[in-house]
């Protein structure tokens, strides 16, 4: 068995065509009857090669080796066959649609996704980020809050263990002011928020950029941290309790649709490059 589904692993194009040999016929989906006995509508079984098909208009990046790849990370768990290969149900492509958009659309980490999936966030709980809902009105969902965080700060040994970042890396964040910390009894310990940066710099550390290099998103980090004030500051000095709270949620608003354009503005500048 174990031999048989690392073939299976090894081979993508079997998955592909189980879909043919699963149903007799061309295709590749299996209609398989849902648990619960007779009468009830039957689902469709997807292969992974299917999935991919059905994913590819909306995620052209979407590929088997990244399907697997979150599988591996305990975010899907598609049934297998006697032969070890993977069936998706429709319940299974709509999670992994989900959590596909939550990457592209809110950028959280898997981490965040697997919090956001246990807690029962579905593909209609929220919409993506500048998607109109039921009254009209845009949401911008941050994928990180802007308000007061839980206060929980991790030592750099805990963070080193955590993001798998060189201590040296660290040590530049914080000479490049990417980073601060704080001291305690002569230990440096990071909030939640630092804690995901240097998580995403170490990530970025593997393709060669450098500390020094991260400059430029501090710099506009900053630029844009100023602008968004300025647009707040006098709602968010005010002495008026329920004014500051929508201030506040107006400055989430923003932030998520400031992130949104940049990415937007990126990925344009980008497509440019491999054309």
């Amino acid at each position: 068995m174990a031999a048989q589904a690392s073939r299976a692993a090894d081979a993508p194009e079997l998955d592909v065509e189980l879909g043919a040999s699963a149903r007799g016929q061309s295709g590749a989906a299996a209609e398989t009857a849902p648990a619960g006995g007779e009468g009830g509508a039957r689902q469709k079984s997807l292969t992974i090669g299917a999935v991919c098909k059905a994913l590819a208009q909306e995620f052209p990046d979407i590929s088997i080796s990244k399907i697997r790849y979150l599988e591996d990370q305990k975010l899907l768990t598609p049934r297998r066959t006697p032969g070890g290969y993977r069936l998706y149900t429709q319940g299974d492509l709509a999670r992994l649609r989900t959590i596909l958009r939550m990457q592209r659309d809110e950028f959280l980490p898997l981490r965040v996704i697997r919090q956001e999936l246990a807690a029962g966030r579905s593909g209609e709980a929220a919409p993506a980020p500048g998607r109109p809902t039921r009254d009209g009105i845009r949401a911008w969902r941050p994928s990180v809050s802007v308000g007061e965080a839980t206060g929980a700060l991790y030592s750099l040994e805990d963070v080193l263990e955590e993001t798998k970042a060189d201590g040296k890396l660290v040590k530049e964040l914080e000479e490049y002011g990417v980073v601060k910390g704080e001291l305690r009894s002569g230990l440096r310990y990071f909030d939640e928020t630092e804690r995901e940066i240097i998580a995403a710099v170490a990530e970025l550390a593997r393709y060669g950029v450098e500390g020094r290099n991260l400059r430029v998103f501090r710099s506009s980090a900053d630029r844009e941290a100023s602008l968004l004030q300025q647009i707040l500051a006098p709602a968010l000095r005010s002495r008026n309790p329920q004014r500051r709270k929508e201030a506040v949620e107006a400055l989430e608003n923003l932030a998520a649709v400031a992130t949104h354009l940049k990415h937007l503005l990126l990925i344009r500048d980008l497509r440019k490059i491999v054309r």
